[in-house]
């Protein structure tokens, strides 16, 4: 274990997290599987679309020729030749003073090149319809083969994130199984003889752990597999069999027992399992005794224990680090600019996350502060829209003032954008 009393800045800290970590090797998947997962590799069209021309209307196809001069004072009557709904291809050839009755994405027939919705005849019968208002062009309603997309065309990108549209132009275009960065599997360890399970009754000193709990769940959102350990003892042999059932994930996390108190064992463990020890203590506030290193190649991350500070931690450093592995370009929360409401006041030279509110103001933002701000009060972070950044060599922001906000909830920035 490295001799690592730096306390280094937040940037710093981050970067040498990320430093190394790669994506995770592709995995296929079923198209039911693929919601925001991340593509490995480009996916290419199997299968042209549309696949040939097709009728974009219920309505006629027709010859543009017979129905150029049709209105309702002069309507054209042609004969029906045959029906073809979707599924089906079309067995006749429209020829001059004839149609074909057709439905949404059925092909067209050949011979015809227009596309008469059925709001613009007389409805038809089985034997004729009378055209009462002519298409606009040669060519209306009809959707073109290839149009749209051509087999063997690039359709998404590898790094692309899949949504429901991509996951739909997928299966449009015959792609039944996708090529994704596999999903890191992050073991999860909480630590300490005060902590019980959520559904127990705390005895004397004892409180529930929210921690385990708060991490599995951020974890799940960051796309990755939580691995959930349960409560280590403040002994280090029970830290040691536990750890050592973690070192087959992608990433071992831990929350409490990397200060400085007698019963601190974390680190200790740590030691004992060969780690190597990158740095342990980061200029920020909550969060500031913060361990990273690896064992046996294994990212290792030591959030203290304080909820708030396992939160914000998390946030700055666990949820980049598992967004990379899954092949993600964009790491961290969007960020947008707000004036803080109240201002803010602090006497170290730590980079502080303040809890806030987010509320519009014209086409400005204002944060105000989420309630209390210790770093074990839930109530607030559970508020919160955000994290407002008061930078490390600020000491006062005055009401009104500029900060950035890492934004935790993006469904207040509605139709607006983060600052890139």
């Amino acid at each position: 274990m490295n001799n690592t009393g730096e306390m280094l800045t937040v940037a710093e800290a981050r970067k040498r997290i990320l430093q190394g970590a790669e994506p995770l090797p592709s995995e296929k998947v079923t198209l039911a599987d693929a919601l925001q997962r991340v593509l490995a590799r480009d996916l290419q069209a199997g299968l042209t679309l549309p696949p040939w021309d097709n009728s974009a209307m219920d309505g006629f196809a027709v010859r543009f020729a017979d129905v150029a001069a049709a209105c309702a004072d002069a309507p054209v009557s042609l004969k029906l030749v045959e029906t073809i709904a979707a599924g089906h291809m079309p067995v006749k050839t429209v020829e001059a003073g004839e149609a074909a009755r057709i439905m949404t994405g059925a092909p067209v027939p050949q011979g015809a090149d227009a596309i008469v919705p059925i709001e613009h005849t007389d409805g038809g019968t089985e034997d004729d319809v009378a055209i009462l208002q002519s298409p606009r062009a040669c060519g209306a309603h009809i959707r073109r083969m290839g149009e749209d997309v051509q087999a063997g065309q690039v359709i998404l990108q590898a790094g692309t994130e899949l949504t429901p549209a991509r996951i739909a132009m997928a299966a449009a275009a015959g792609c039944g199984w996708l090529d994704v960065h596999a999903r890191p599997r992050v073991a999860i360890l909480a630590t300490g003889d005060e902590l019980v399970e959520p559904g127990q009754t705390p005895k004397p000193g004892q409180i529930v752990s929210s921690n385990s709990h708060s991490m599995v769940a951020m974890v799940q959102q960051a796309g990755g597999v939580p691995l959930y350990l349960g409560i280590a003892r403040d002994e280090p042999e029970d830290l040691l069999a536990r750890m050592q059932g973690g070192l087959h994930a992608d990433v071992l996390l831990t929350s409490g027992g990397v200060s400085v108190g007698d019963f601190d064992y974390v680190k200790l463990v740590y030691e004992r399992l060969g780690m190597r020890m990158d740095f342990w203590k980061v200029a920020m506030k909550p969060g500031k005794p913060l361990a990273f290193g690896h064992i046996d190649g294994v990212p290792v991350i030591g959030l203290p224990g304080n909820p708030i500070a396992t939160a914000v931690g998390f946030e700055q450093f666990v949820r980049p680090l598992l967004r990379r592995m899954l092949g993600h370009t964009r790491l961290s929360r969007p960020v947008i600019t707000a004036r803080l409401v109240g201002g803010y006041r602090k006497r170290d030279q730590r980079l502080h996350f303040h809890r806030v509110l987010l509320q519009q103001d014209g086409n400005a933002w204002l944060a105000r502060s989420a309630g209390g701000q210790g770093s074990a009060m839930l109530y607030s972070m559970a508020r919160a829209d955000g994290l407002a950044m008061i930078p490390q060599e600020t000491s006062v922001l005055a009401d009104g003032e500029a900060v950035q906000v890492q934004v935790l909830n993006t469904d207040v920035l509605g139709e607006c954008h983060a600052d890139e």
